[in-house]
């Protein structure tokens, strides 16, 4: 019982965490004509992280502006993550009133506890594929969204006489809390 109660929870805080983020940056853009400069260029970007989607503006120092979008997309990883975790939350609600109402039901035969068994053991391999993929977007979405990455792809960054800053960099510790819940949940099953 205490087992399920920690799937629950873990399930709640990996989808709750991945599933409900919404982060951004800034940038600065300083041209050698300052009446062309935009100091304050934000780009938001959020869950599912098809970050090709996410566009913004930002000055040539030409007289120009030109728009752009952030590179990647990383939906498929991060919305199979929030599934398997949605579900493993319906199955540990589902085992739950079983394990209250129906214990008797539930010991009467074999067949209770191996179908619980085998689901758990499916679920534990999707957990892991799920976190692992998961894992491998959250590092390639830090990546894509790093501001020093992100000014790479503006033609005013690669003159010299402009200069081009960070401004603030997104908070990414609840995705690192996706995936810290998830590699938890998963240490705690295979006990």
């Amino acid at each position: 019982m205490c087992v399920v109660l920690f799937k629950t929870l873990f399930a709640i805080f990996a989808f709750a965490t991945c599933g409900g983020y919404s982060g951004g940056l800034r940038l600065s853009v300083d041209c050698a004509n300052k009446t062309e400069s935009n100091l304050s260029i934000d780009i938001a970007f959020a869950y599912p992280f098809r970050l090709y989607q996410v566009n913004f503006d930002v000055p040539t120092c030409e007289g120009k502006r030109e728009k752009l979008s952030l590179i990647g997309d990383f939906s498929s990883s991060a919305e199979f993550f929030v599934t398997i975790a949605v579900f493993a939350f319906l199955y540990s609600l589902a085992a739950t009133v079983v394990y209250i109402f129906f214990q008797n039901k539930y010991r009467e035969n074999n067949r209770g506890p191996l179908i619980d068994f085998i689901v758990t053991v499916v679920f534990s391999f999707l957990w892991l594929v799920g976190s692992s993929a998961w894992a491998k977007g959250l590092s390639d979405v830090k990546v894509a969204t790093d501001p020093d990455e992100v000014l790479l792809l503006m033609s005013a960054c690669k003159q010299q006489s402009n200069k081009c800053m960070p401004v603030r960099s997104p908070v990414m510790s609840s995705l690192n809390t996706s995936v810290s819940a998830s590699s938890i949940k998963q240490k705690r099953e295979s006990v």
